[in-house]
């Protein structure tokens, strides 16, 4: 890796906390934002979300432009000196994911840049993978400080699963957290972002993007074939990130998953690990932020890094390098390893 990125200062807004600060110590005294929602679920009952409390009731993509601005703000709060002067990457839901809130991107990114008070000329890279956006992220900007030296790159995730249409897709596959379903996920919203720069408290040293073959959908793909999980596409992006980095899995100290509570994603973190752990070492406590604040998609990994950063901050982090994943419902699978600066 050519270009040191660093992660200088992060911001969030989640149903934990509207700054990075009070979400992270949530995150780590293992509260959640889980509450009943407006949304029904099987037999009339009201369905359990992870909703941002916030000062007005906005909706749609007016919701997520004031939490995507919340965040921008709450990172560049701790860089004062920038004024704004950032190149941006947001990291949204995909394109064809059912009940997307986002219809126009290029509209919302104007609407966000308003709200957050940027200047409406700033570049923005538009990456649209879901959960592992962040991942994609994270290599664009290591590319973008290489080719600019030391411009700032700012890396937005936003997104909810709160919407009418991902409710009622999510409740006809059956894939959401009922009485009736004790195998399915809890829908979120967030936001996060961080500021990469040439200088911070933690340091990317290695990064593993791939594609899972046997995906969580893969019995209804054009082959029509149900493929057994195996979990290489995630032991791919382990094993890359590793060699990045001059690390092995034991190295590692802590790792952040997007777990977002069905088993097939804890099965394929499980197979993952005993496909490329090759020596002992202590137990890996595995952080999930799904635990406090359900599905929030493309949000996952700019907060997962943000509590990265926070915990080596105050010390809770560890000594050693922390590993972060994330993968989405289409297979994408991607893995950072973060190292203390």
């Amino acid at each position: 890796m050519s270009a040191p990125l660093h992660i200088r200062s992060a911001g969030m807004v989640t149903a934990v906390g509207l700054d990075c600060a009070s979400a992270a110590a949530a995150m780590r005294a293992r509260l959640d934002g889980f509450c009943e929602t407006r949304f029904v679920g099987p037999a009339g009952s009201w369905l359990v979300g992870a909703p941002v409390p916030l000062p007005r009731n906005w909706i749609g993509e007016k919701r997520l432009a004031h939490l995507a601005a919340g965040a921008i703000v709450d990172c560049l709060n701790q860089a004062p000196e920038l004024q704004g002067d950032v190149d941006l990457i947001l990291c949204l839901a995909e394109a064809k994911r059912p009940g997307r809130p986002i219809r126009d991107d290029a509209g919302f990114v104007r609407l966000v840049l308003d709200c957050a008070g940027l200047p409406l000329a700033t570049r923005c890279h538009v990456i649209a993978h879901g959960r592992p956006s962040g991942i994609a992220a994270l290599e664009q900007a290591r590319r973008m400080l290489d080719a600019r030296g030391a411009k700032d790159v700012l890396i937005l995730g936003v997104d909810s699963y709160l919407t009418t249409l991902a409710i009622a897709h999510y409740l006809a596959e059956n894939r959401l957290l009922t009485p009736e379903n004790a195998n399915g996920f809890i829908p979120g919203e967030a936001a996060g972002a961080v500021l990469c720069s040439t200088r911070g408290d933690l340091r990317l040293t290695g990064l593993g993007l791939t594609r899972e073959e046997a995906f969580i959908y893969n019995a209804l793909d054009d082959v029509g074939l149900d493929r057994p999980l195996r979990g290489d596409g995630m032991s791919a992006a382990y094993q890359a990130a590793f060699a990045q980095a001059g690390r092995q899995h034991s190295d590692i100290g802590i790792k952040i998953g997007d777990l977002i509570g069905e088993n097939y994603w804890f099965r394929q973190t499980a197979l993952s690990m005993l496909r490329t752990q090759r020596a002992r070492s202590e137990v890996q406590p595995i952080w999930s932020v799904a635990a406090s604040l359900g599905n929030i998609g493309a949000a996952a990994v700019p907060v997962m890094l943000g509590w990265a950063a926070e915990a080596k901050r105050k010390g809770y982090g560890g000594t050693g390098p922390m590993l972060i994943e994330a993968s989405a419902d289409d297979g994408a699978c991607g893995a950072a390893v973060m190292e203390g600066a």
